[in-house]
């Protein structure tokens, strides 16, 4: 299981190299996911599973089964808006103990036209915690660039109730380094003291990043990145994004105490073959 890592002062080709191999990945439930998983991604990268309403929650733990039947260490999704009851919070929790899985991550998920008894994140986090879930980690999101519909002072605070109930946070996609850093001094600032893993897309390409960006909402950088068009070429490599310059921008800060920075999440998007590629191309190169 990939751990979050401590910055080195052995340089910085040394601190991307073991920053990139310690990534873990998040894949999406679809039919061939778990072959694709089998095909391209070593055993020793954790991997999440995401939660959408067009599978359900249930598809979620199915893709978490399987995969830690085959091995590797998972994370799924438990989504507010997906959970139906507390009868089925405690289902979810029984499959997961029954798999080995012992990591979930908390989301509020996108709504649904049948709105269930747990509107948001935190007030599932709350149920998580009441029938007794027996996880070890438990993560919950950052949004450093604000959200469309939530101020920044109520997302602060909402952001503190969940941290008192989990174990670590995984940032929304943010492809400007410098707002992810001050993003985390100013929640380190406000006493939040979990560590902060900045979530990063995998090595997709230029146009399905745009059109994923696009469909969920991210930020005023994607934005940016598709107005400008000087912006758009340095971030984006012949036949694909890449990930190394976010990466590259945020290294330097692992371990420092003005933060908690303490690693990277990767937005894989199914894309597992080039993403995996990227990574070991980096990882045993350094650059």
């Amino acid at each position: 299981m990939n751990q979050p890592m401590k910055a080195r002062r052995g340089g910085p080709r040394v601190d991307l190299s073991r920053a990139v191999r310690d990534v873990g990945y998040e894949v999406i439930p679809f039919k061939k996911t778990a072959d694709a998983v089998r095909a391209h991604v070593p055993r020793d990268v954790s991997l999440t599973v995401t939660a959408s309403p067009a599978k359900g929650q249930d598809a979620t733990i199915d893709l978490a089964e399987r995969l830690a039947a085959d091995g590797y260490t998972v994370t799924p999704h438990l989504s507010a808006q997906l959970v139906r009851d507390r009868v089925h919070l405690q289902d979810v929790v029984a499959r997961c103990r029954a798999a080995g899985v012992r990591s979930v991550f908390v989301v509020g998920g996108d709504r649904t036209e049948t709105p269930g008894p747990f509107p948001d994140a935190l007030a599932l986090l709350r149920e998580v915690h009441d029938v007794g879930h027996g996880f070890t980690r438990i993560g919950v999101g950052g949004h450093p660039e604000g959200h469309p519909s939530v101020g920044p002072d109520v997302l602060l605070q909402a952001l503190r109730a969940k941290a008192a109930l989990a174990t670590h946070i995984t940032t929304q996609i943010v492809f400007d380094h410098e707002v992810i850093l001050r993003w985390a001094r100013d929640v380190k600032r406000q006493g939040i003291d979990l560590p902060v893993h900045v979530g990063v897309p995998g090595a997709v390409t230029r146009q399905k990043l745009l059109r994923v960006c696009g469909g969920l909402g991210i930020g005023e950088s994607a934005k940016f990145l598709a107005k400008q068009q000087k912006m758009f070429w340095r971030f984006f490599v012949p036949g694909g994004y890449h990930p190394g310059r976010i990466i590259k921008g945020l290294v330097p800060h692992l371990g420092r105490d003005d933060n908690n920075l303490a690693g990277f999440h990767v937005f894989t998007f199914n894309d597992l073959e080039p993403t995996e590629q990227w990574r070991q191309r980096v990882g045993s190169l350094g650059g």
